[in-house]
């Protein structure tokens, strides 16, 4: 027998001796993870310092594998599927959603095409539709999905280019003469746009910050004065951007005033719903996408705040077509007799290559149902109310933003006048938070304000979590 006919016996042989110690390290990770720090007491460097610098020569034991993974590794992680991990928006996996992920390797299927992955290509439609009718997203729009909610962006605004018709799919962008392209959003727009605006060659001159009111949400009025004094000059608009739930408050923008202004100019209208919009599931908060219909595109990210492992990203769009021109390329060896009947994913990416991704979003959406998801996520709103009116409570703390979520916006106003100052005393007391262990919060900046956030959407988050971190952050604020 050759040497590689021995190794992949091996390997056969190697899975079913070793798949059961990997799921016993990841189950007694899970059920263990409050024993960690949810930050990491490391710093950079450390980690590459401990482990050999060369590849080993010959294989080894897999049982070394596993044991180093629990030694180094899982010591030096950020461990965000702790229920103390309270900062950016918290992306959280479920025990479905670890296990689809886990099969979707072991089929390892490439849906470039239909033909190169029946299976996992039809199961992404069906998923989607489950979804969009779970988040209450019009029928008019069909869904795909991407890794992040970056590169569902750069897709939106991709199509939204191909829809002005000016050739650049044939001619590119260089060595003619184009009109000046503009993305218009408020200034508390993700940072995805500011990425989509310079991959697609607008450049960050290219986006248009729209002025936001005291609930840190886009005024309209705004909009419509600089869309039509850039018309005037020239200026071609390629995307305006609404925000339902911006990263740093979870502002709403006005999306039916907003619809109302696109629909006048005749320009496409994105939704950015990353984190918030999976809230739309909940009867009580079904008006949340209200004027959507309007709209052109919109991202959610189930991956955020639906207990998906990272990455899945999805992107609604009323008109697949045009994403379809913007990116179908077949070559002759990708060209099969199903084109004309089925859906080759890759007409409607950058990508070639496609992980199946739905296969985890399936099992999570099947293992909880819809009143199961609704039950955790109308759970986390309802712990961050009562941290809210807890923290209240403690002197000193302003809160700096409406509960529109589960977000939580706050500083600590000791007794200091100075802002600057101020601002650096809040710097402090959140990396003091932070350095008790139990707990990882972050910040923004709103008006110009160090604002702490907490965030409370993971899926082992409970009460007795938000007391903890009321418990830490009095504490912290007492010792300063």
């Amino acid at each position: 027998m050759r040497k590689h006919e021995i190794q992949s016996q091996k390997l056969n042989e190697d899975f079913h001796k070793f798949s059961a110690k990997t799921l016993k390290f990841a189950g007694e990770y899970l059920s263990s993870i409050e024993s960690y720090s949810v930050l990491p007491d490391t710093q950079p460097g450390e980690l590459k310092a401990r482990l050999p610098e060369e590849l080993p020569e010959k294989g080894e034991d897999f049982n070394r594998l596993i044991d180093d993974t629990a030694e180094f590794i899982a010591p030096a992680m950020t461990h965000w599927n702790h229920p103390g991990f309270m900062a950016y928006f918290n992306s959280s996996a479920s025990l479905p959603g670890i296990m689809g992920e886990i099969l979707a390797a072991v089929f390892n299927n490439n849906a470039m095409v239909w033909k190169s992955g029946p299976g996992s290509t039809e199961l992404e439609e069906v998923t989607l539709e489950w979804f969009r009718k779970l988040v209450r997203v019009s029928p008019q729009f069909r869904g795909f999905i991407y890794d992040t909610a970056s590169v569902s962006v750069m897709h939106a605004f991709s199509a939204a280019r191909e829809n002005l018709n000016l050739g650049i799919r044939e001619k590119g962008l260089f060595g003619r003469v184009l009109p000046k392209l503009k993305i218009y959003a408020s200034e508390q727009a993700h940072s995805s746009i500011d990425k989509a605006a310079l991959l697609l060659g607008t450049g960050l001159d290219g986006i248009q910050k729209i002025p936001v009111d005291e609930n840190f949400a886009m005024i309209p009025e705004e909009l419509e004065k600089k869309l039509s004094e850039d018309i005037s000059n020239g200026v071609l608009p390629l995307a305006v951007v609404a925000t339902i739930g911006t990263t740093g408050s979870t502002a709403i923008d006005p999306l039916p005033k907003i619809a109302e202004i696109t629909n006048k100019y005749k320009v496409w209208l994105h939704v950015d719903a990353a984190h918030a919009g999976v809230v739309s599931m909940l009867p009580e908060r079904k008006d949340l996408f209200t004027g959507h219909e309007a709209a052109d595109s919109m991202v959610i990210n189930p991956h955020k705040w639906m207990f998906v492992p990272l990455d899945l990203s999805v992107l609604f769009i009323k008109n697949p077509d045009v994403l379809k021109r913007a990116f179908s390329l077949v070559p002759e060896y990708l060209k099969t007799s199903a084109d004309d009947t089925a859906t080759n994913y890759m007409d409607y990416g950058i990508q070639l290559g496609r992980r199946f991704r739905s296969l985890k979003f399936w099992y999570v959406m099947r293992y909880f149902g819809r009143e199961g998801l609704c039950d955790i996520i109308r759970g986390h709103l309802d712990i961050a109310h009562y941290f809210l009116e807890k923290l209240k409570t403690i002197s000193g703390i302003e809160i700096l933003a409406p509960l529109n979520f589960s977000t939580i916006c706050f500083m600590h106003n000791p007794g200091i006048s100075d802002q600057e100052e101020l601002n650096r005393y809040n710097a402090r007391l959140m990396d003091e938070i932070n350095r008790d262990g139990r707990i990882f919060i972050s910040h923004t900046k709103l008006n110009g304000k160090f604002t702490i956030r907490v965030v409370f959407s993971g899926i082992n988050q409970t009460k007795n979590t938000a007391d903890t971190a009321l418990e830490i952050i009095a504490k912290t604020i007492k010792s300063l």
